[in-house]
């Protein structure tokens, strides 16, 4: 059985974004705070496919949800 091991700089290449960590950055300097009350997926700034990977992979609990939860607290802790 393969074990994957997601980080941040991952999780943007798979969600087609610049993933250096400057980009990582910039990222979220711009869309912070994110509202508690929006659940990430939702979030106005994910394109429909985007959305749908988060919500799908967090639902499912599957190995890219602790990098989305990570990536989660960092929108909603900057700002």
């Amino acid at each position: 059985m393969e074990s994957n091991i997601h980080n941040i700089a991952n999780l943007f290449a798979q969600l087609g974004l610049p993933n250096d960590s400057g980009a990582i950055d910039a990222f979220i300097a711009t869309h912070a705070p994110l509202p508690h009350d929006v659940p990430l997926s939702e979030a106005p700034f994910w394109s429909p496919v985007q959305a749908a990977f988060l919500k799908t992979e967090i639902a499912e609990d599957a190995d890219w949800s602790a990098v989305i939860d990570t990536l989660d607290v960092q929108l909603r802790a900057a700002g």
